[in-house]
C-alpha cells in the first residue's frame, strides 16, 4: 500500500467531522455509563406532554441512538450518510447553514412526531394532556388493551437518534443535486438522487401509514425532518457551488 494514499477522512469538512466525533462520543458513553446514567432515558426525548419530558431532550435525542451493542445498524447507518452526504452539502452551502439545516431538521423531526402523536392521543381520548397517574396505571381504561398499550408508549418509550436530520441532509442533497448519480448496494446501475432519495422518503411515508406491530422506528420523525431539509433549500434559493463535485 503507498504511504502516500490519501485516508478517506482527509476531506471531511469541520461541522461533518465534529458532528461524527460527537454521536460517537455519545455511543461509547452510553454503553460505559449504562450502569450509572441511564442515557437513553434522560437524554432521549419523550411526548412533551409525559412526566420524563425535559427541555434539553429536544437537542440531546438527537445524538443519542439505539444501544450500539444491541442495534448497532442505527449508528452505523446515520453516521455513514453524514459521511457520504454531509461533505458536499457543507462545500455547498457553507458550515453555519449547513449546522443549522442539520439541527432545524432535527428539531422539526421531533416536533411534527409530537405533533402527529397528539392528534392521536386526542383522536383516543379527548384530549392532548393525560394526568400522569391514568398513563403510568390505569391506562388500560382507554379502549382495550393494544389502544391503551399505544398510548403508554408514546408517554413512556423514549425517541432517539439522528435519522430526522439525516434525512433533512437527503432531501437537501437530492434538492440541489437531484441529477448526481448514486451507486446503491446490490443495484449495480447508477441511479438519480432524485429517485432514490424520492423512493425512501415514499417508503417512510407508506411506513408511517402501516406501521406493524413491533416496529419502534420514528417514521414520522423521519418524514419530518425531510420536510424541513426540503423548505429550508427552497427558501435558501437552492443556491449552491458550481465548481464543486
Amino acid at each position: 500500500m503507498s504511504q502516500y494514499r490519501q485516508s478517506p477522512f482527509a476531506n471531511l469538512t469541520p461541522v461533518v467531522k465534529n458532528l461524527l466525533i460527537i454521536n460517537i462520543i455519545f455511543a461509547i458513553a452510553d454503553l460505559v455509563l449504562r450502569n450509572q446514567f441511564d442515557m437513553q432515558a434522560n437524554l432521549g426525548i419523550y411526548y412533551f406532554a409525559s412526566p420524563h419530558f425535559r427541555l434539553w431532550q429536544i437537542i440531546t435525542y438527537m445524538f443519542m441512538h439505539a444501544p450500539i451493542l444491541v442495534q448497532p445498524a442505527h449508528l452505523l447507518f446515520n453516521m455513514f450518510a453524514l459521511f457520504m452526504f454531509g461533505p458536499i452539502l457543507e462545500y455547498s452551502l457553507g458550515s453555519k447553514k449547513f449546522f443549522n439545516l442539520y439541527m432545524i431538521c432535527g428539531i422539526g423531526a421531533i416536533l411534527l412526531q409530537m405533533v402527529i402523536q397528539a392528534i392521536e392521543i386526542h383522536s383516543l381520548t379527548g384530549s392532548m394532556v393525560l394526568p400522569s397517574p391514568i398513563v403510568e396505571a390505569t391506562y388500560y381504561q382507554y379502549g382495550g388493551i393494544q389502544t391503551a398499550q399505544k398510548i403508554y408508549d408514546i408517554y413512556n418509550i423514549p425517541v432517539v437518534g439522528a435519522s430526522g436530520a439525516i434525512f433533512g441532509i437527503l432531501v437537501a442533497f437530492a434538492t440541489l443535486y437531484p441529477n448526481m448519480e448514486l451507486l446503491i448496494f446490490f443495484i449495480p446501475v447508477p441511479i438519480k438522487a432524485k429517485y432514490v432519495i424520492s423512493a425512501y422518503v415514499l417508503f417512510e411515508i407508506y411506513s408511517s401509514l402501516h406501521q406493524s406491530q413491533g416496529d419502534d422506528v420514528a417514521h414520522l420523525a423521519h418524514i419530518g425532518g425531510a420536510l424541513f431539509g426540503f423548505i429550508l433549500i427552497k427558501i435558501w434559493g437552492n443556491r449552491r457551488s458550481n465548481t464543486f463535485y
